[in-house]
């Protein structure tokens, strides 16, 4: 590719970083916090995009005037030692284009967040958690999943209290048809993501949809079973109020690590 060809890729992957950054579509890709780097990037590869460009204008210019040749009118040697002037460019090839498919691609199509497909064919990624901070005083008490988790297995919800907590997650059923509550919890991009699951007893909605996003109200139970997956705990919650909500505009969790 010519440099205005690389000056026009650059341009459009920079504005193809900047419109996922600024739009949210990042999120489905890479966890929150690495959207300040990721609008920084965008930005530096439009200002070099345009610094390519301006610089090759120049350097056209600049040609004819100064008598110096330009790759695309300098003359070529035959087989005699010979020069040749062909008098015209040899053009690049056309196949290089392809790679802006990739940019459309991530600016008109955005990929759904892993789900309740990807949940259960992955063993729950629960970590013990360094500490636990002090809950609000208000009831129920908005909880992550992947919080109280950590609490239902690793402090046997003694950090709870007694409290009535309120999570939110997506529905995946196992073989049985027995329904896990899930968040799925990242390190750094959508291609880390493991799931956290916790299992439901109690007022379980008697119809349940997997992928769907509820947000359920309940209690502490000692209750665990082990994921046929990979051996780890799965703490169960019991619930005493379910409705759905939509999805959240950050499908991901990543306080995992926390």
């Amino acid at each position: 590719m010519n440099r205005q060809a690389q000056a026009a890729v650059l341009f459009l992957t920079g504005a193809a970083l900047l419109h996922a950054g600024l739009t949210g579509l990042y999120l489905r890709y890479v966890k929150a916090g690495l959207q300040p780097l990721l609008l920084l990037a965008g930005a530096l590869l439009i200002v070099t995009a345009l610094a390519t460009a301006w610089y090759e204008w120049k350097r056209t210019r600049r040609g004819p005037h100064t008598g110096e040749a330009t790759p695309e009118s300098a003359p070529e040697a035959d087989g005699h030692g010979h020069a040749e002037d062909h008098g015209h460019a040899h053009p690049e090839p056309r196949i290089s284009w392809l790679l802006i498919l990739p940019l459309l691609a991530l600016i008109l199509v955005a990929p759904p967040a892993l789900g309740s497909y990807s949940a259960m064919r992955t063993g729950t990624a629960l970590q013990h958690p360094y500490g636990y901070t002090s809950l609000p005083a208000k009831n129920p008490v908005p909880l992550g999943l992947v919080d109280y988790a950590g609490r239902a297995v690793y402090d046997h919800g003694r950090s709870l209290g007694g409290r009535q907590v309120r999570i939110t997650g997506f529905i995946a059923l196992d073989r049985t048809g027995a329904p896990y509550l899930v968040r799925m919890a990242l390190n750094c991009c959508a291609a880390d993501a493991q799931p956290v699951k916790i299992g439901l007893m109690g007022k379980v909605p008697p119809v349940l949809q997997p992928d769907s996003w509820l947000e359920v109200t309940g209690t502490y139970t000692s209750k665990q079973v082990k994921d046929p997956v990979n051996n780890g705990p799965i703490p169960f919650l019991k619930v005493t109020a379910a409705r759905p909500v939509p999805t959240p505009h950050d499908p991901y969790d990543e306080t995992w690590n926390t």
